[in-house]
């Protein structure tokens, strides 16, 4: 089971309400580290609540979220370029990363190493792993770091703003909302939410499977010039 799958949304409110600003920023910083916490979520919990609460303020939201994140992916290419196969071998387990996996990273950094860092912010597993496995395949240091940071700051501004917007809305909208629950019930409202949520996921999927699609073509047209 995920370390995500235990950490409850009331967890993460805790922990904004009790820790404030530092708390986007450890969260996020762990989830690119390479332990699977939702660190989006409790950006997109934190930029929601800064646009119902004064007590946190947008600009300082996608400012910790986007530290965070540099620093984490900044501390899993070092473990990753440090500990290489051999970390992968005694503590990969814990991180759901087996060494067969590593083969293909390597492939697949080698076509599309920058692009990768860069875009693997956007989608769950990749801004998991990206980090460690850039490290693990050696990549420049210098070429990750512009490619992180560029992905780290576009990542926190858009899931930021996007947290902000749905926020404001809810905020100036609550008494629509709170008539469309009555109508289909509490219960309804939430699946529909549910079902939002479900959509996402699936075209993050989607994108996943496209990316390694092109890469199996690339192979299959790299053997047929052979």
């Amino acid at each position: 089971m995920l370390l995500a799958s235990l950490i409850s949304l009331q967890a993460l409110q805790d922990a904004l309400h009790v820790i404030g600003y530092p708390a986007i920023a450890l969260f996020i910083m762990i989830e690119c580290i390479g332990i699977p916490i939702p660190g989006e979520t409790m950006l997109l919990l934190a930029s929601f609540y800064a646009a119902t609460d004064d007590r946190l303020q947008i600009p300082i939201v996608i400012a910790c979220a986007a530290f965070g994140a540099i620093m984490g992916d900044n501390i899993g290419y070092y473990i990753g370029r440090t500990g290489g196969r051999t970390f992968v071998s005694r503590f990969g387990r814990y991180f759901f990363i087996k060494l067969n996996h590593l083969d293909h990273a390597e492939r697949f950094f080698q076509r599309h190493g920058a692009r990768t860092v860069f875009f693997g912010r956007f989608i769950s597993i990749l801004r998991i792993f990206s980090a460690f496995l850039a490290g693990v395949n050696r990549m420049d240091w210098r070429t990750f770091l512009v490619y992180n940071g560029l992905g780290g700051v576009v990542w926190a501004t858009y899931v930021g703003l996007l947290g902000y917007i749905a926020g404001h809305y809810f905020h100036e909208h609550f008494d629509q909302v709170e008539s469309v629950a009555r109508t289909v019930g509490w219960a309804g409202f939430a699946i529909a939410v549910i079902i939002t949520i479900a959509a996402v996921i699936f075209v993050k999927k989607r994108i996943v499977r496209s990316i390694a699609s092109s890469e199996v073509a690339d192979e299959s047209k790299e053997h047929s010039l052979r």
